[in-house]
Formats: C-alpha cells, sequence, structure tokens
C-alpha cells in the first residue's frame, strides 16, 4: 500500500533576531530571506515550498514579534497574527539566552489548535548544564508539542526537523509545482536584496526609515536592465543614503548588482534613484504599494 501523502503550512513566528529567516534559508537551502543583525529585518510573510517524495511543506517566515511604533510594524504584526488561522504546525523560535517568552504571544500559541513546536535557537552560546535548566523550565509550561534544542547557524540538531514536522502533518494535496521554491516573485526578491545591502550598509535610522520599489525591469537579450528607487522620509535622510559625492549610492548599487546578478544568474545594469516620501510608514496608501 503506498504510502500517503501529506501536506500542509507551517508557520515560524518569534520575536526579532531570534533566528528565524536563518532557520527558513537553512531548511529550504535557498538565500530566500533577509538575515541580518539588526531588528526588524524580516517585514513580509515569506513562503517556502519544501517537496519531498511523499509530502509537502509550505513554510513561512514572518515578521519579528515587537510593540509596534507606527502602522508599519501593525501591517508587519498582522501577518504573524494570521498564522493562528491557517497553520497545521507552529514553529516558536526563540533565543535560548532570552529568558522571557512574550505572554501575550505564548497565550495565543496555547488557544491555537496548530501543532506547537518550541525551537530553542543558539544553544552554541550557552553552557550544557543551562541548557538543560531551560528545557525543563520550557517543559513545565505544557504548552509545547515538542521542544528542540537548536543551532540555526551551525546547522546542529536540525536535520530531521521537517521529518518531525512532516510527522504533524494531515493527508492533503501539492499546494504548489514541485519546482516551485516560493510564493513570492523575482521582482521581490531584487528589492529583498538590496534592502539587505542598506542594512548591512547604513547605520542607525536609515534602514528602518527605507522602502525599496522597482520602478521599470527590462529583459533584454544579453542584460536584464533594473530601475529602483529608495525611499526615504526626510531630506536629511537623503543625503546619508547619497553620500558624499554619491559615495555611498555608489557602494549600495555595486553590492546589489553583484548579489542580484548571483541570484538570477544574468548580467544586470542597476540604476538607483533615492526620493523622499514623507512618514511613508504611517501613510495608508504608501505601505499599501509597498505591499503591506
Amino acid at each position: 500500500m503506498p504510502e500517503l501523502f501529506k501536506s500542509g503550512f507551517v508557520n515560524i513566528i518569534g520575536k526579532p533576531n531570534a533566528g528565524k529567516s536563518t532557520l527558513i534559508n537553512l531548511l529550504v537551502q535557498q538565500p530566500l530571506c533577509v538575515v541580518n543583525p539588526k531588528a526588524q529585518t524580516t517585514r513580509h510573510r515569506i513562503r517556502a515550498i519544501i517537496n519531498g517524495e511523499n509530502y509537502q511543506v509550505v513554510l513561512s517566515d514572518t515578521p519579528g514579534i515587537m510593540k509596534p511604533a507606527n502602522k508599519l510594524h501593525e501591517r508587519m504584526l498582522q501577518s504573524v497574527e494570521e498564522v493562528f488561522d491557517d497553520s497545521d504546525v507552529i514553529l516558536f523560535v526563540h533565543d535560548i539566552r532570552d529568558t522571557m517568552l512574550d505572554d501575550v504571544w505564548v497565550d495565543k500559541i496555547s488557544k491555537s489548535t496548530a501543532v506547537r513546536i518550541l525551537l530553542l535557537n543558539k544553544i552554541d552560546t550557552i553552557e550544557q548544564e543551562q541548557l538543560e535548566k531551560a528545557i525543563e523550565q520550557y517543559k513545565a509550561m505544557n504548552y509545547w508539542n515538542e521542544i528542540y534544542p537548536i543551532s540555526a547557524l551551525h546547522n546542529f540538531n536540525t536535520t530531521h526537523l521537517i521529518d518531525s514536522v512532516v510527522k504533524h502533518l494531515p493527508e492533503g494535496p501539492r499546494y504548489f509545482d514541485d519546482d516551485q521554491l516560493t510564493d513570492r516573485n523575482e521582482r521581490f526578491f531584487i528589492t529583498e536584496i538590496i534592502r539587505e545591502r542598506i542594512l548591512a550598509l547604513y547605520d542607525k535610522e536609515i534602514p528602518y526609515s527605507s522602502e525599496v520599489a522597482i520602478e521599470r525591469y527590462k529583459e533584454e537579450k544579453s542584460i536584464v536592465k533594473i530601475y529602483a528607487t529608495i525611499f526615504v522620509m526626510r531630506e536629511s535622510q537623503k543625503a546619508i543614503m547619497l553620500g558624499n559625492k554619491g559615495h555611498m549610492i555608489k557602494n549600495l548599487g555595486i553590492e546589489s548588482r553583484k548579489r542580484i546578478e548571483e541570484f538570477i544568474q544574468q548580467k544586470v545594469y542597476l540604476e538607483l534613484t533615492v526620493k523622499v516620501k514623507d512618514n511613508w510608514r504611517n501613510d495608508d496608501n504608501s505601505l499599501k504599494n509597498f505591499g503591506y
């Protein structure tokens, strides 16, 4: 008798910098999600598809759980709230060094009908005795169907994680084609590549005040021409983004172009423009246009 085909939706949630994006990139073996030590790196919910012979896992990365300071944050948190309605399995990624779980979100998780798996991440940063004490502490909460100590960065104890997830999935169809890696299109990932470079190259408020939009995308025989606009909130931020004599924006363009070429496996011409869009993080129309 053939083995039943299993499929379902597995959503990763947790605080900023808990290691969610690192984990999803590891599980799908592709750099789909922006990884950076700065908080609020992930802004959009990104679905990745993992296919096996007898299963399909639709895995979602979500923005980090935080207290919203503007409408952008509120939209980001809405995507986290959605996981309680469409999850077969919830993976809660928690930095083992953080002694506090967010009570509000743990309460939401405890009321969910989804299978709840706690991933205690970054265990390479603590002693074994501390780890054992933490595991016992979280077991005593009785919220979790399973608890896994892992290190996503060092790929420790993650090998059988998908197998553990699949055993909890229901029988179901393939929701996506076998060769489909994600539900996002190429242009989305190009904006994410540019935004990742902004996070890496700029300090203070600049990365959090910036958003990237593709204005034109033209495929020619030997090159792809991409025209992108970086929106900031103030003229002073525009000046920082450009840098002295355009030095910073030039470096941003060079580094982004190289990574985009690696991603799409084609030669790229990239032109970046910086514009001011006042207080876009609290403007409903701007947020809608940016995909939030």
